[in-house]
């Protein structure tokens, strides 16, 4: 007897599951927002920075000594992984216009006499410049056009010491006294894939998690299902919502793991705190996803609305993760606005017991976090009960 509504439960539960995998088969939106999409998006991201980082950025040169030594500038320059040398101009305005146009993203100014100011300890003025208008390229730019030009001068200083007799050994500490030893912690290759790809693919794939679970729930208004929902779960909000989400869940922890075993074991991407932590954030990022999906969709139990709100969510949190700007420097209101983001936690996770092999006690509160989105739809069930009952589609 005490077993019934045990038993009961499950069985409802169980044709519930079976109800959700005859939508998913029978409505290609879900193999196309839960699989497609994210494929997709994993190979796009990967292969367009499969090389780590942006190679040949085109720039230019305006030569007005023209001379053995600006020549040799020009070819290191040229040498360079970053930059490739593809236009010289004969004047400054020649090379802002094609700046302008988009041709080059900056271009080094070689003054006239270079080479004989040099020579005569004239200190001539090498200038650079170099648009911000790409982030990325602007810097890889600026730090090339800086470093030739530090070049230059060195290599003149160095020709000229030989000629008064110098010691290679004083030669260099006269031009470098002081010796940089640079240690970049767990990205020594500056890998562009390593650190936004990681960020990027997850960051979308719950994108399409917020739009799929708005979406389910949305269209058993729609069409006018969602009694039937109800009645095969037994009028039990608790089975009819968990009933619709394993099946969806499950879908989509087989493309987060796949996206991890593709990264982390085909693409190498380093990944010192092991494979437990990562199986783990995978599972706390799709139920997050699944619960503040869920949650929207509660608060406003209307398909458009709730997905509108579930995007632009999802597109914020692309600002607040912390990869292109740093939330420890954001506004204090907006740092603690960060936590309301579910890939924020994720990303704090990953950057810090995944990336760098911390332990995970260290995001704890991350953690908790995740879990909080997770469970954040027990709160309003009675009203998602209220609004599948009562609430009807409106266009």
């Amino acid at each position: 007897m005490t077993n019934k509504p045990v038993v009961s439960f499950v069985k409802a539960l169980w044709y519930t599951m079976l109800r959700e995998c005859g939508i998913i088969q029978r409505d290609a939106m879900y193999a196309v927002c839960l699989f497609l999409f994210p494929l997709l998006v994993t190979v796009f991201f990967t292969t367009l920075m499969d090389e780590g980082q942006p190679a040949d950025i085109p720039v230019g040169v305006v030569d007005l000594d023209n001379s053995a030594t600006s020549r040799n500038i020009i070819r290191r320059l040229d040498a360079f992984q970053n930059s490739h040398v593809v236009g010289k101009y004969s004047s400054v305005n020649q090379a802002r216009k094609a700046m302008q146009r988009g041709e080059i993203y900056g271009f080094l100014l070689l003054p006239e006499a270079m080479s004989a100011d040099l020579v005569a300890g004239r200190q001539p003025k090498v200038s650079f410049y170099y648009t911000m208008t790409s982030l990325t390229a602007g810097s890889l730019v600026y730090k090339d056009l800086r470093t030739i030009a530090t070049l230059g001068s060195a290599a003149v200083g160095q020709t000229t010491l030989r000629a008064k007799g110098a010691t290679d050994k004083q030669v260099m500490t006269f031009l470098q006294p002081i010796v940089v030893s640079l240690h970049q912690i767990s990205n020594p290759y500056t890998n562009y894939n390593v650190y936004l790809s990681t960020m990027l693919v997850p960051g979308v794939i719950m994108l399409f998690i917020f739009l799929v679970t708005a979406y389910s729930l949305g269209t058993e208004i729609k069409y006018g299902r969602s009694k039937q929902w109800l009645e095969k779960a037994g009028d039990n909000i608790v089975v009819a919502v968990t009933g619709k989400m394993i099946p969806q869940a499950l879908v989509s922890l087989v493309v987060v793991y796949g996206y991890m075993v593709y990264v982390y074991a085909i693409l190498h991407f380093p990944c010192p705190g092991g494979w437990g932590i990562l199986l783990l954030s995978g599972l706390l990022i799709v139920l997050a996803a699944e619960g503040f999906g869920l949650f929207v969709f509660a608060l406003m139990p209307s398909m458009r609305m709730s997905m509108s709100v579930c995007s632009l969510w999802a597109v914020l949190s692309f600002s607040m993760v912390g990869t292109a700007y740093p939330v420890t420097s954001m506004d204090p209101a907006l740092q603690s606005l960060s936590w309301l983001f579910p890939l924020r936690h994720y990303f704090v996770i990953y950057q810090t017991s995944i990336f760098n092999d911390y332990p995970l006690s260290d995001v704890f509160w991350h953690v908790i976090a995740l879990v909080a989105f997770a469970m954040l739809p027990i709160i309003m069930l009675p009203k998602l009960h209220n609004a599948m009952k009562n609430y009807e589609y409106i266009p």
